[in-house]
């Protein structure tokens, strides 16, 4: 699944190698939470053709890149899709301010064309194909530390759905990597962030549905620029928070905060 290729399993090796190459070129670094995949990618490419700025982003889990960063990786900016882990940086010293709410995000869960189950809001069919037995793998990110993760167990225990889907769940380590699970027929499908399920390559592999927003906490996704960002990070951030990011935002599904 090429589409999914930068928001796998990296290593912190890996992402050290990243980072060296990226400094050695003199660009922005941006940490970014994996349910940003496609939608900040619209962002960055319309950010370079607006200002001729470059900047290079890595895709990962929250949980990840909070250790990460507070262990010294030299990242400048971070879009977490928790707010805690920004706020436990700010509180650590380590941002130039508390950062900037910029999106709520929301949970679909998707199944891929042939599965077993069927995709809707109340999780009617997942239950059904838990009671017949049909289902050998569901796949969700990692509680742990990926935000959607912890989310999806919320809202499937909200369903009463958790025990039953025991000893089925797969963990991605984010959740671009549980949505490659969930449509890659390594699973009959999962939970997800409703902005990868409303991207085109993700869409035409199966068939999804947004789950309430009440049967879990917020999603609520916070970015900063951290103590060493530069002028062209500092730019992004304030980018983001313009009339043409956001537009892309809302297009990817996510609910925007007010604009000041």
């Amino acid at each position: 699944m090429r589409f999914f290729q930068r928001a796998g399993l990296i290593t912190t090796i890996a992402i050290s190698a990243l980072l060296s190459s990226y400094s050695a070129a003199q660009q922005a670094t941006i940490a970014a939470a994996s349910d940003l995949q496609f939608a900040l990618e619209e962002v960055r490419k319309q950010f370079t053709s607006d200002t001729g700025k470059q900047l290079q982003v890595v895709y990962g889990s929250s949980g990840n890149f909070y250790r990460q960063i507070s262990e010294g990786a030299p990242f400048q900016m971070f879009l977490s899709a928790d707010e805690t882990y920004v706020q436990q940086l700010a509180h650590a010293g380590l941002t130039a301010d508390d950062g900037a709410l910029y999106a709520l995000g929301r949970l679909a869960i998707i199944t891929p064309h042939g599965s077993s189950l069927t995709a809707d809001a109340d999780l009617a069919g997942l239950r059904a194909a838990l009671n017949a037995g049909t289902v050998r793998r569901f796949a969700i990110a990692n509680p742990e530390h990926a935000p959607y993760g912890r989310r999806a167990e919320e809202a499937l225990r909200h369903a009463q759905l958790w025990e039953a889907l025991e000893g089925k769940i797969i963990l991605g380590e984010n959740v671009s990597q549980a949505a490659q699970f969930a449509t890659s027929g390594s699973a009959q499908g999962g939970i997800i962030a409703y902005s990868l399920a409303l991207a085109p390559n993700v869409s035409r592999l199966g068939q999804y549905a947004v789950i309430p927003q009440e049967w879990h906490a917020p999603l609520r996704q916070r970015m900063v620029l951290l103590n060493q960002a530069g002028e062209d990070a500092q730019a992004f951030y304030a980018y983001l928070q313009s009339a043409p990011a956001r537009a892309i935002m809302s297009r990817f599904g996510f609910t925007l905060p007010q604009a000041d």
